[in-house]
């Protein structure tokens, strides 16, 4: 074999080698890439399986959840018709009661209430009626009255709060109008003595008439200290409540606490409040007020007066012009002028009334504190010395415990009294 045909020979068994070569590679390749497929069809498989098997178990909890709902839905129904039925079977033992309860009669509804308020007037005078009203019960339990006990009578009347001027009527009346066989029966002093003190707080003097004028205007007059502002917030409450429209005039223009205290009360009674500048003029203040209160349809202006001044000007001057000024704006005006007591001072109430009444025309009193004081029988010398109508009482501190004025009521609660109960 030539040189040349060897090469030929080894070019053709190295061409021979690679084709096998490449044969046994693409072999290779080719089970490789069909184990690869056989892997990933499983993968997908058991993907699948798992899917079926998720998509199985959701619809299994559909099924349970619709399950539970429906009985769900049938428990509620079935509570809601037993509801129903325990609410009916309420309503007809309620309409049954209501068959047989008997209503009420406005009658004794109205007694209730007059024994309630009579309550409340015994205990917010229970301190008063400790006082010289005890001192009285003490002397008039005795089985008889005689000289020294008539004369003790006159010493207790003497010495209380209710001024010595009305003492002396008070004994004065009781000794001259009993025979000497009564004078010796205390139940008769005591009836007696009931009797007179209503006739001197039974001051001649139509009732308050709200609708007398439009606006009407009603003047509070007062020292500091009295109640004066308070007295006004609650009266003005009153009026609201009662379908009034109020206005307040903040007059005091001289104490800033004054304003401060009304504007309180004004917002709690629903009631505006004009006001000025500190130390302005009163006047001015007040005739602001009644100007707006005829421009915007009010019922009532209630005006606040000072009680003290911090200037030379002297209070009663100062009032008086008060007067005049209201008068010019609003013809017939101030309607009413009331003066607040403070009846924790006893007899210096009476001194303040005399002198508020020489400078003023006081048409109704207010008497404050009266349940924190024994000195409440001063109500009975202001209206003996003044002959001044009280239109209010201040037994508390609420709205309420402001009420009007019945003489006989007070004088029931003033001596309460058991003739029996200490007799010697």
């Amino acid at each position: 074999m030539t040189g040349l045909e060897l090469v030929y020979l080894l070019g053709a068994l190295s061409a021979v080698a690679l084709f096998l070569f490449a044969v046994r590679r693409a072999s290779a390749r080719s089970a490789q890439l069909g184990d690869a497929g056989r892997a990933g069809r499983r993968r997908l498989a058991g993907r699948r399986g798992e899917d079926e098997e998720a998509e199985q178990q959701d619809e299994a909890a559909e099924e349970r959840e619709e399950r539970d709902g429906h009985e769900e839905e049938q428990e509620e129904e079935e509570q809601a018709e037993e509801r129903e039925g325990v609410e009916d079977a309420g309503d007809e033992g309620d309409e049954e009661a209501e068959e047989e309860a008997e209503p009420e009669p406005a009658a004794a509804g109205a007694e209730r209430e007059a024994e309630e308020r009579a309550a409340q007037l015994r205990q917010g005078l229970a301190r008063t009626r400790g006082g010289f009203v005890a001192r009285l019960g003490r002397l008039l339990s005795k089985k008889t009255i005689d000289r020294e006990i008539l004369g003790e009578l006159e010493e207790v009347l003497l010495t209380a709060d209710i001024g010595p001027k009305t003492a002396e009527r008070l004994f004065t009346t009781i000794r001259g109008a009993l025979s000497r066989e009564q004078l010796e029966d205390p139940e008769a002093v005591w009836t007696r003595l009931r009797e007179e003190s209503g006739r001197i707080l039974s001051v001649e003097a139509p009732p308050v008439d709200w609708e007398r004028a439009r606006p009407l205007v009603l003047l509070v007059l007062g020292v500091n200290g009295v109640g004066k502002t308070t007295t006004i917030g609650k009266i003005a409450a009153k009026l609201v409540r009662g379908g009034k429209k109020v206005i307040l005039a903040a007059g005091d223009t001289f104490r800033a606490a004054a304003t401060e205290q009304l504007e309180i009360w004004g917002q709690r009674a629903g009631a505006p409040v004009v006001k000025g500048k500190p130390g302005g003029d009163p006047s001015s203040v007040i005739f602001d007020a009644i100007k707006r209160a005829q421009a915007e349809g009010h019922d009532v202006v209630i005006a606040d007066t000072a009680g003290r001044l911090h200037t030379k000007v002297d209070l009663m001057e100062e009032l008086r012009k008060v007067r005049r000024v209201i008068h010019k704006a609003h013809e017939g005006a101030p309607h009413e002028t009331w003066l607040v007591l403070d009846s924790t001072t006893g007899q210096n109430a009476i001194q303040q009334a005399k002198m508020f009444k020489e400078a003023m025309e006081v048409t109704g009193i207010v008497l404050t504190k009266l349940d924190g004081t024994a000195k409440g029988g001063v109500i009975l010398g202001i209206c003996d010395e003044l002959a001044v109508p009280v239109r209010f009482i201040g037994i508390g501190e609420s709205v309420d415990a402001l009420r009007e004025f019945d003489p006989e009521a007070f004088v029931s609660a003033l001596y309460e009294h058991d003739p029996t109960a200490n007799a010697a």
